[in-house]
C-alpha cells in the first residue's frame, strides 16, 4: 500500500508562476513522483485556514516552505503550531522543509532568527553531520536549491543534526524516527529558483543575485533527499523501506 502523506502548504505561489508550477504542494508532488516508494498525497493550505479533516489519518504530514517568518505573529502561525504540536504529541510523523524546518524546531524547543549573514540563494552545499540508515542512497556531502532569509540557530534538545554548512549550520535534523526537516528546498527546479531571484533581486542585493544565478547550472540532490524523506517514513512499515 503506499504511503499516505499530507502536504500542509503555508504559502501561495507568485500569481505569474502559477501556471507553470501551480502550487508548493504540486512541486512535492512532482518530485516525490521521482522517487522509487510509492505514495499518495493530498493537500491543504493552512495558511488559508483549510486543514485535513480529523477523521483522515496519514503516514507523514509536511508543512512547506512560506515567504511567512516561523516566528510571526500571524494568526494561521499561530494555529499552525497549535495544530503541529497536537500531531507531535500524538506520535505522527512530521517533515519539514525551510519554514516548515524553522516552523517545527522552534515549536519544538529550538530557535529561529533573522539569519546573520542575510539571503541565502542558489545551490548550496553541505557537509553530512550523521548517517542514520535510512539515508540511502548514500552520500559524502549534499547539494540543495535554498531561498531563506531565517535560519534554525538553536536544534531542539532531542534532535539529532543531520546537515551543516558554515553559512548555515543547522541545515537539516530529525528527530528519532518522528521528526525530519531540511532548510534546502528538494522540490525546487532551477527554473523556479531563477525566477524567485530575478523577483527578489532588490531585496537580495546584486552581488549576491548574480552569484546565485551563476550556480544554478550545478546539479542539485532535491530528488535524493525525497528518497530520503519517503525511506524515513517507510521505518517500520514492511517491505517499504527497502
Amino acid at each position: 500500500m503506499p504511503l499516505q502523506i499530507c502536504i500542509l502548504e503555508t504559502d501561495v505561489l507568485r500569481p505569474e508562476l502559477v501556471d507553470q508550477y501551480d502550487s508548493y504542494g504540486q512541486m512535492f508532488q512532482r518530485l516525490f513522483a521521482r522517487q522509487p516508494i510509492a505514495a499518495e498525497f493530498k493537500k491543504y493550505n493552512v495558511m488559508q485556514g483549510d486543514y485535513p479533516p480529523a477523521s483522515e489519518r496519514y503516514d507523514a504530514y509536511l508543512v512547506t516552505g512560506s515567504k511567512a517568518d516561523s516566528f510571526g505573529p500571524e494568526l494561521w502561525i499561530q494555529n499552525l503550531k497549535a495544530y503541529l504540536l497536537e500531531l507531535y504529541q500524538r506520535g505522527e510523523k512530521l517533515l519539514g522543509v525551510c519554514f516548515g524546518h524553522q516552523l517545527l524546531a522552534l515549536l519544538l524547543g529550538g530557535h529561529t532568527e533573522r539569519a546573520a549573514k542575510g539571503w541565502g540563494v542558489g545551490i548550496h552545499h553541505y557537509e553530512l553531520a550523521n548517517k542514520p540508515a535510512w539515508l540511502s542512497p548514500e552520500l559524502s556531502d549534499l547539494t540543495l536549491l535554498i531561498s531563506h532569509q531565517d535560519q534554525v540557530t538553536k536544534l531542539p534538545d532531542n534532535a539529532t543534526l543531520l546537515a551543516r554548512s558554515e553559512f548555515c549550520p543547522i541545515a537539516s535534523y530529525y528527530i528519532g524516527d518522528q521528526v525530519l526537516c531540511f532548510q534546502g528546498h528538494p522540490e525546487f527546479e532551477p527554473s523556479y529558483s531563477k525566477a524567485l531571484l530575478d523577483a527578489r533581486q532588490q531585496h537580495i542585493g546584486e552581488p549576491a543575485y548574480s552569484k546565485a544565478v551563476d550556480s544554478l547550472h550545478q546539479a542539485h540532490q532535491g530528488l535524493i533527499v525525497a528518497e530520503w524523506i519517503m525511506r524515513f517514513v517507510a521505518q517500520g512499515r514492511s517491505g517499504l523501506a527497502h
